[in-house]
């Protein structure tokens, strides 16, 4: 018995370096760097809550990121778990190549929003590209897409909800376990399939739909390759996400410690969203056994 338990450690030792080293490590470094002027070419220096003290009184960047940051999760979060679900209610019907399907609206997941993707986003949306050009073709003028806040906005947003095949297929799994016997009784009692969906598929989606919520609640504070390679925080910084502005302080001005102050504000921010979704999930979160 000794044996094999050392033998499970043994295997968990690599994920356990690597956890202490990447993790947990950088977490408490960076809370103790939050404290301290370091530029990471010195020694830090201590100078106590000098650095939330300049943010929350004289740093106007902060509270535009900020700003920037709540509207994009605001938009963001509620867009990507409707269109997953609506995508997934869909792709779970049983149907003939369905599979490739469900594998197509999963790979831009895989893609992410890296250096093609962004070239590809650029090109859809410039002043002279796709998007524009089909607006011309029936008549409506181009639509300044990266030179206006709401069109900047609206292109990172939309990249991201454009991912969304890993909520889907947690959103897929989820109805293929939803008891067809529901369904035979919703359709005895007369219900169309509309209000199937809402009177039993909903109700009985609601664990995955706030599970899926804090996920995605937590992805979109933390965006960056998105804003960071289609808009570069513009135009005027209404796209400037937080996690762009930690990365400016930490590599661009040398302010690990300031860097480090705008981290720690943004883990708290995730915190108290996550808190409040968790105190509010008793309200309409309803689970088989008929908890809550």
């Amino acid at each position: 018995m000794n044996k094999n338990r050392y033998t499970g450690l043994f295997y968990l030792t690599p994920w356990l370096i690597g956890i202490c080293f990447f993790v947990i490590y950088p977490f408490i470094m960076s809370l103790y760097y939050s404290f301290t002027d370091y530029s990471l070419l010195d020694e830090p220096a201590f100078i106590g809550l000098d650095n939330y003290s300049r943010m929350f009184t004289s740093d106007p960047t902060f509270w535009i990121s900020v700003k920037a940051t709540i509207k994009f999760v605001f938009f963001t979060v509620p867009l990507k778990l409707t269109f997953a679900l609506l995508i997934a209610y869909i792709m779970n019907a049983k149907l003939k190549g369905i599979g490739f399907f469900r594998t197509a609206y999963y790979i831009p997941s895989i893609l992410g929003a890296n250096v093609a993707i962004a070239v590809l986003w650029q090109f859809l949306f410039k002043s002279d590209g796709l998007i524009n050009m089909a607006l011309n073709m029936i008549g409506l003028e181009s639509i300044g897409w990266f030179s206006s806040a709401s069109g900047a906005m609206f292109t990172i947003v939309l990249l991201r909800i454009w991912q969304f095949g890993s909520a889907m297929v947690i959103f897929l799994n989820a109805l293929s376990e939803i008891p067809q016997e529901l369904y035979e009784a919703a359709s005895i009692d007369g219900a169309s399939k509309f209000r199937q969906f809402f009177s039993v598929t909903i109700p009985q989606l609601t664990p995955i739909i706030f599970f899926n919520l804090i996920l995605q609640l937590v992805q979109a504070f933390q965006e960056f390759e998105g804003p960071f390679l289609v808009t570069g925080g513009g135009p005027m910084k209404s796209t400037y996400l937080l996690p762009m502005y930690i990365y400016d302080s930490a590599f661009k001005n040398f302010e690990m410690g300031y860097s480090g102050a705008l981290s720690w504000v943004l883990f708290i921010m995730i915190m108290i969203f996550t808190a409040i979704l968790f105190k509010t999930s008793s309200k309409w979160v309803f689970y088989a056994d008929g908890g809550k």
